[in-house]
């Protein structure tokens, strides 16, 4: 069974507020890109994967994802991340109506194609599914069988929610790249730790190079 993954992509010149202590308005939006482009070529090279929609209405965004071989669908509600990733499940599906969907953050940086395969796979057992982050309060991936709505609970404690919507919680070893997403300068180094993506790995360098 192959997925289809829709990844939501905010503005990049709103992205990544709370990585202010670690990058500047200068490099916020390059650096939110870089993890975005890391996180869809992973994502893209991944066997589980048939394809990737990246939903934004950021131009660059789009352009840069596209490059990569993502579609591209509009944030056409513009009524924040769950509505974007509803709209996105519901393109996808009209495309591919037999098609089990996920939602992935656009803000995973070292994943790896082999441990989303795992991930994806475990998957396939349940209607819905979801993987809880790094921290174990939010979500970083939400699955959703051929037939099921994928009911996007995303935001403040939505491991909780999703758990409180009937999605079962996978509870896997040694899938630390799949739930490590990027909100903090802590969030950055434990990524970088885990090694990221060289787009990421690029824009970093430069974070060093500034600070020093």
């Amino acid at each position: 069974m192959q997925w289809t993954l829709v990844v939501p992509v905010k503005a990049l010149a709103r992205a990544k507020s709370r990585l202010s202590d670690t990058a500047d308005d200068g490099l916020r939006p390059g650096l939110a890109l870089a993890f975005a482009q890391d996180t869809v070529a992973a994502a893209l090279a991944c066997p589980a994967v048939a394809d990737v929609a990246v939903v934004t209405d950021d131009a660059r965004a789009g352009r840069e994802l596209a490059a990569l071989g993502a579609g591209v669908v509009a944030d056409e509600p513009g009524g924040g991340l769950n509505a974007a990733l509803t709209h996105g499940a519901a393109v996808v599906r009209a495309a591919r109506p037999e098609s089990p969907v996920a939602a992935l953050n656009a803000d995973l940086p070292a994943l790896r194609p082999a441990e989303l395969a795992r991930v994806l796979t475990a998957a396939t057992q349940f209607p819905r599914a979801f993987l809880p982050d790094a921290a174990g309060i939010g979500t970083t991936l939400l699955t959703a069988a051929p037939g099921r709505e994928l009911v996007p609970a995303f935001g403040t404690d939505s491991r909780a929610r999703h758990r409180a919507s009937g999605a079962v919680e996978l509870r896997l070893d040694a899938v630390d790249s799949v739930r490590q997403d990027v909100d903090t300068g802590g969030d950055l180094r434990s990524a970088l730790a885990l090694g990221v993506g060289p787009r990421t790995a690029a824009v970093a360098a430069r974070l060093l190079i500034a600070g020093q």
